[in-house]
This record gives C-alpha cells, structure tokens and sequence, in this order.
C-alpha cells in the first residue's frame, strides 16, 4: 500500500506540471533524476560490464522511459485510476503467453473485460484527447510488457540496482533530444525543481526500495495478490488528489482487470522433495525454506 500510493501520489503531482513542462518533459526529468539517484547509490562502473550487459540495459532503459513518457501523455487526458488498470494488460499479456494454464488463459478474458469496460465508459465521456490518451496508455502497456522481458535479462547482467541505474542513464539520453528543454524552467525555479525532485523519489525510487523490501518476506503469489491492489490504489489518489471519481462500471472494470492480475501473477505452492546427498542439517533447513518461499524475481 504505502509503495502504490507513494508511486500515484507521485503521478498526481506529476499532472500539476503539464501545463509548466508538459507531459513527456515531466516524465523526462522523472527518470533522468531517478537515474542520477540510482547511478550515486549503485555505482555501476565498480562492476564489470560486457558490450553485449551495456546493450541489453540500454534496450531496457530506452523501452523504460518510453512507458513513463507513455503513461504521462496517458494521465494527461484520463482519470489515473482507469490509465493504471488498462495499463496493466501489458504485465497480464505477458503472464498469458508465458503460462500455460488455465490461470492465464482466464486472466487475459478477466483483463480484456475490465479493459472494454473502461474504454467504453472513456470513450462515452471524452472525444478526440480521450482518444489520444486511451491511444498512448496502449503504447505503454506494450512497453511495460517490454519492460518485464527486458528487465528479468538486464537483471542477470548485474548486481542490485546497478542494471537499472544504467539503463535509466540510458533512457535519459536517448529521449534528450527532445525533451531536454524541459530542464531549463527547472533551473531557475527552486519549487518546480523541488516539484520534479519529488515527482521522482515518490514514482521511482520509493517504491523500488519498498517492493524490494517486500519481495524478501513475502512469496511470489502474495507479492500478486499485494500488485492487484494497485488499480484501486491509484483510483483511490486519483479520487482524493484529482477529484476523479470513478462510477460505478469503472469501479467493476478494476475490480475485473486486479483479479486477472491475481490469475495470471500468482502462482500455487510448490511441494519440494529433498534428498539426502550429505548437506548438512542447516544448509538443508535453508534450502526448504528458500524454495518454500516461491521466486520473487517473477513478480515484477
């Protein structure tokens, strides 16, 4: 909760700033500043990198500040709670192509139906910026799927967060050529700076170290059931910071698209033989209790 709010809370000022930056130039400096935060935290260049690591991550980064840009130019046009829950047909695509049971397959028809669900209210309230942002939350739900494939093999190239430290170095200064002059009213404003600054830390690094936190003490299924909350959590903001309420058939579409997320995320227990091959007691005991807590690392 406190990671899904801090990541909306982040995205209702963010759309205090569209008029002053515009949509993609906040997102812009969203991710350029998170990745000056991560690269002095990670310190990237203390690990040892090969040209095939440095292409994966900067493929990753691109594909990462695509979807904020995205996502931005959605929220601009939509409520945030509906942009969220369209937005997640992306993670819920992939688990549906990646999986082969009947979870999947009836978590993709739960998401696709609170998806129509919510574009067709959308679409009956709004005209041709309606149609626009519905059109960009489609671009970055392709991205976020991106996102997930190319972020589990960024991961495997690095330790901590210094994959994503450089692939957000990266996806600052493939999209600084056109959202770069978004920084100069920053410069000579303390507040928006301050503004942005904060847009940054509570829709990026927040909730990474939070999730990271949680992924050490929960399983993978519980970790799902904790991510289907997050429609509803940006609903929530939406609501209280935006005075986007949303009606009632919004309100079944989220309820539709989380439990999809649910299905398609969460997997059931695993039942773990273990051989005696002469490991002693401890090392034992600690291999049970690693398996028993599911992989983390699928959730993402």
């Amino acid at each position: 909760m406190g990671s899904g709010t801090a990541q909306y809370v982040g995205a209702a000022v963010a759309v205090g700033l569209f008029t002053r930056l515009g949509p993609g130039g906040v997102a812009w400096l969203r991710v350029a500043v998170a990745a000056v935060v991560l690269l002095v935290w990670a310190r990237p260049w203390r690990q040892p990198w090969t040209r095939h690591a440095l292409l994966v991550a900067a493929l990753f980064g691109v594909v990462l500040a695509g979807m904020n840009v995205a996502f931005y130019l959605a929220i601009a046009r939509l409520p945030l709670g509906t942009a969220v829950a369209i937005e997640f047909i992306g993670p819920v695509a992939v688990a549906a192509v990646t999986g082969r049971g009947w979870r999947e397959r009836a978590g993709i028809g739960l998401a696709a139906g609170g998806v129509v669900l919510l574009t067709g209210v959308t679409l009956r309230d709004g005209g041709h910026e309606v149609r626009l942002g519905l059109l960009a939350i489609g671009v970055a739900a392709v991205l976020w799927a991106g996102y997930i494939v190319l972020g589990r093999r960024a991961a495997h190239h690095g330790t901590g967060v210094g994959p994503l430290s450089v692939a957000m170095a990266a996806g600052t200064l493939a999209f600084a050529p056109f959202f770069a002059r978004s920084l100069g009213p920053v410069v000579v404003d303390v507040r928006l700076a301050g503004a942005v600054v904060a847009v940054a830390l509570f829709s990026s690094v927040v909730p990474y170290g939070i999730e990271q936190v949680v992924l050490r003490r929960v399983t993978a299924a519980t970790f799902a059931i904790l991510l289907a909350m997050l429609p509803a959590t940006a609903a929530a903001v939406g609501a209280i910071a935006l005075r986007q309420w949303p009606q009632p058939i919004d309100l079944l579409g989220l309820a539709l698209v989380s439990g999809a997320i649910v299905l398609t995320t969460a997997r059931p227990p695993t039942t773990i033989t273990v051989v005696d091959d002469g490991v002693d007691d401890a090392e034992s005991a600690e291999s049970e209790e690693a398996a028993a807590t599911g992989d983390p690392g699928a959730i993402v």
